[in-house]
């Protein structure tokens, strides 16, 4: 590869971000690793460890807001709800098959349950004080499906 080419790769994830990973996979492929942009290679996965980490959190907190709620409101109980419930539950188990976002979970649960919590009184207009301060469910506890 010319030095215009490894300049335009570089250029070309800031235009298309698309197209550099098109690009660099078939970089890779070929064996041509010389040529890659390792800079942006580095950047661009650890951007993508970062996201899959938010991800998992914001599922926690979604599903752990809702069983809250399902909770302290049973009048409230809607198909709406246990739907999002078996969503986040199955997106979890999904995402927690790779053994280092498992171990990410653990590691938040709490202050994903602290989110949940605020987010639930906000959501419901109940005291925070009605939730429990912390949570009596363990990660495998909150993904398994309940008994219909």
């Amino acid at each position: 590869m010319t030095t215009a080419e490894v300049l335009n790769l570089r250029t070309l994830y800031d235009r298309d971000e698309t197209a550099w990973l098109e690009a660099m996979s078939a970089l890779a492929a070929a064996g041509r690793h010389a040529d890659m942009d390792f800079p942006h290679l580095s950047e661009y996965l650890a951007d993508m460890a970062k996201r899959d980490r938010r991800e998992v959190f914001s599922r926690l907190v979604t599903l752990l807001t809702h069983l809250l709620k399902w909770e302290r409101q049973p009048e409230r109980r809607s198909g709406s709800w246990r739907g999002t419930m078996r969503e986040q539950r199955r997106e979890l188990r999904q995402l927690l098959e790779s053994g280092t976002l498992r171990n990410h979970a653990e590691a938040v649960l709490g202050d994903a349950y602290a989110e949940a919590r605020r987010q639930a009184a906000d959501e419901t207009e109940l005291s925070l004080d009605v939730f429990p301060p912390e949570s009596a469910r363990s990660l495998d506890e909150l993904l398994a499906e309940p008994a219909a």
